[in-house]
């Protein structure tokens, strides 16, 4: 089964405040196939990857993430030069246009995961809270596959 989360059923599970209402009320954003690998100990960053669908009427913005496996959660993307040469930075905000869906996913888009608290073992699953520009957030639990999983299914 996939892990989708709907904002509604993130606004019981996680209030925000009512901030949150715009999306948990509308149901406008879920989360769809959250993974991340097994970490090798907390020395090195984390990753998590997913999909985010916009099922409203308006576009959102994706200004942040939080969870408490990372103390600096951040939205990156990777990037390589016409050298070949790879490299990652913050993204920024990620504006999701109404219907669309943005994929957070291995050489592109990601939920870096920086300053690990703790290893993340294949097997169990952590807390992570997609935050939008209108204040609200949306929660899902990121199950963690093996350390060389290519994702979810595979």
């Amino acid at each position: 089964m996939k892990p989708v989360l709907h904002a509604a059923l993130a606004a019981l599970v996680l209030p925000l405040g009512a901030a949150s209402a715009a999306l948990a009320d509308s149901g406008q954003v879920s989360i769809e196939n959250a993974w991340s690998r097994a970490s090798i100990g907390t020395s090195r960053p984390g990753a998590a990857y997913m999909e985010i669908v916009n099922e409203g009427d308006e576009a959102v913005t994706l200004t942040g993430i939080k969870t408490d496996i990372a103390m600096m959660p951040e939205i990156h993307r990777s990037s390589m030069n016409e050298q070949g040469v790879s490299s990652m930075a913050p993204a920024g905000h990620v504006p999701i246009a109404p219907g669309e869906t943005v994929a957070l996913e291995p050489g592109g888009l990601h939920a870096m995961l920086m300053k690990l608290q703790r290893p993340m073992h294949e097997g169990e699953t952590f807390p992570l809270t997609l935050i939008f520009s209108d204040g609200g957030g949306v929660a899902v639990d990121v199950p963690v596959l093996g350390i060389a999983a290519p994702g979810p299914g595979n």
